[in-house]
């Protein structure tokens, strides 16, 4: 059965890899549209990135890109060029995108697209700061009820974060839009830092991608490997994690992911700003309002992100 889809993104190379992999995957994913935020990078790179990445495979105009939030709803952004270089696309120099956003406000689109549908038909998928997301919320109240559920990469159980000691960046720039979408009862999938960091871009994995042949395949080896050694230098890793895939491949093949429903709550004091608060062994009777998975089977990960890429590319 066919899941229909909206991909919520600050896309550095990452995010692209997740939307492009919906694209590739036709008999299981139907994307809507791709919402873009301020995060990563300011909104403009954000949009012309999801741009730059559907020309590159030969899909431009097919799936509407709309523009969202600049920031959160009540902080300043704090986005993370350290990481992703000036345009968020740094390490391989992609086309200037001839297709433009799509005209209306991404968080008035989400309302549009999933009000418009059946009921519990609609996958939020989440790769970004979820300003857009606890906007759309605020605009109808009824939103979340109309969700089949919501799959985001956010947060941390025991890993500790990636931009504080307690917070991991995607909820650290917008505790309170994250906040709002924990506590709004429809289901969700956490995939925190956790798994992701279980699942690295190793050479002998960018090689495997690499020979896959066809120009968006030698263009996201350039941009991976690129954007990847910042956590090899910052971690001590062997390659980088590839954070944002995780909940594309977790729509198309669950199984390869292992976890546990249970109550996440969301920090939005100072010192932990941003923390996901996870009640990991139920010492509290607050509802599981999430299925938090920390493991993943990588291998497996890595040849499906190959393969659905690689499917990307319009013949």
């Amino acid at each position: 059965m066919v899941k229909s889809i909206i991909i919520d993104t600050d896309p550095s190379p990452d995010d692209a890899v997740a939307f492009l992999m919906a694209l590739g995957s036709p008999d299981d994913l139907e994307l809507l549209a791709i919402t873009t935020v301020g995060g990563n990078v300011p909104l403009y790179y954000t949009t012309r990135n999801a741009l730059k990445a559907l020309e590159i495979v030969g899909r431009a105009g097919e799936v509407p890109v709309y523009a969202g939030a600049a920031g959160p709803m009540v902080r300043v952004l704090e986005t993370a060029e350290y990481v992703h270089g000036a345009t968020g696309f740094e390490g391989y120099d992609l086309p200037d995108p001839v297709a433009t956003a799509a005209d209306g406000f991404a968080p008035d689109k989400i309302v549009e697209l999933v009000m418009s549908r059946p009921e519990k038909t609609v996958t939020l998928c989440c790769l970004a700061p979820l300003t857009n997301i606890a906007l759309a919320m605020a605009r109808e109240p009824r939103l979340a009820s109309r969700l089949e559920g919501i799959v985001l990469m956010g947060g941390a159980r025991s890993e500790g974060g990636n931009v504080t000691p307690a917070a991991e960046y995607n909820i650290y720039v917008d505790p309170e839009a994250a906040k709002k979408v924990f506590e709004c009862g429809a289901p969700i999938v956490m995939i925190p830092l956790d798994c992701t960091h279980t699942a690295l871009t190793k050479k002998p994995r960018l090689d495997k991608l690499r020979a896959m042949g066809g120009p968006h395949m030698e263009a996201f080896y350039h941009l991976l490997e690129w954007n990847k050694r910042f956590d090899e230098k910052a971690w001590g890793m062997d390659g980088g994690p590839l954070h944002d895939p995780t909940v594309t491949a977790y729509l198309l093949k669950p199984e390869l992911f292992r976890g546990r429903l249970v109550n996440v709550e969301i920090s939005c004091d100072e010192l932990t700003r941003g923390m996901t608060v996870v009640d990991w062994h139920s010492v509290t009777s607050r509802p599981k309002n999430a299925l938090v998975l920390t493991e993943v089977d990588a291998d497996g990960y890595f040849d499906l992100v190959i393969e659905r890429l690689y499917a990307a590319r319009k013949a």
